[in-house]
């Protein structure tokens, strides 16, 4: 497991990815494959990744707000930015996967305590990525000190993932540097779009400064010119880079990484 994650990392990097990404589970998702099949913790393997790569972005899409308490998960995150040299994006959302919670013993609260918690965790990490040391006191979590020593190198881009239209876009109006959609449809996404917009408006705030994302997880050559069609629509409702990549099962993930390199991300370079 090792050099393959290592090699498909460095096949990515030198094809021309901005940013290679892990899923935060525990157990393989049910619509990928069994639960049992091999799944690795994701900020550990970032933390590996780190050493094996040099310029492209890590992060995990997304991390899940359940599983780590918010003081650990900011140093966690901090970590993988000093050490890969200021190379962390910190990708966050709600949390899903209830079979993983209840097998380890993570509490899986109603979905509305889990976005209290995903916004607490997004305002204690800000505060620790901060010049404020102080307490945090929310409903959620209590911290006593935020001391995050070293900060992180650069300001962290923050993702928020998902297109829940009444929370979770909302926290991405006010919370975040980077939205990413698992939405297909392009009439649809333009909804989701649409929906951000007035969320931004409502908390005052530049829908511009929101960098727009989409996870496009089909694979790409089965219709390359449908795929690159549907991605031209994309870029022109404001987003700028699709997640792509190998599905389990796939026997030589790595090969499949380089094909992306040779035959997509040009073709998606001149989209723009």
């Amino acid at each position: 497991l090792g050099p393959t994650l290592a090699d498909a990392a460095k096949a990515a990097e030198q094809g021309g990815a901005t940013l290679f990404t892990l899923a935060d589970h525990f157990f393989q998702m049910e619509a990928m494959g069994r639960a049992q099949d091999p799944f690795l913790e994701g900020y550990t393997s970032l933390g590996f990744l780190a050493g094996q790569t040099t310029t492209i972005d890590l992060g995990l899409l997304v991390t899940g707000v359940t599983y780590r308490y918010p003081g650990l998960l900011a140093k966690a995150v901090t970590t993988l930015d000093v050490l890969s040299g200021g190379r962390a994006v910190f990708g966050i959302g709600a949390a899903w996967y209830d079979r993983e919670h209840h097998a380890l013993g993570f509490p899986y609260p109603p979905v509305s305590r889990r976005f209290e918690m995903l916004e607490e965790t997004l305002q204690i990490c800000r505060q620790m990525w901060s010049d404020d040391n102080g307490p945090y006191n929310g409903k959620h979590y209590e911290l006593a000190e935020t001391i995050c020593e070293p900060q992180p190198i650069r300001r962290l881009p923050l993702l928020i993932g998902g297109d829940g239209e009444k929370k979770t876009l909302r926290l991405v109006a006010q919370y975040a540097d980077v939205w990413n959609s698992t939405v297909y449809d392009p009439d649809e996404l333009k909804h989701k779009v649409d929906v951000l917009n007035r969320h931004c408006e409502s908390v005052c705030r530049d829908p511009a400064e929101i960098r727009k994302t989409v996870g496009f997880f089909i694979d790409p050559f089965e219709d390359l010119d449908g795929y690159l069609a549907t991605a031209e629509r994309f870029a022109k409702l404001g987003f700028d880079m699709v997640n792509a990549g190998p599905f389990p099962g796939n026997p030589d993930p790595v090969g499949f990484i380089r094909r992306i390199g040779d035959e997509l991300i040009p073709r998606l370079a001149e989209i723009g």
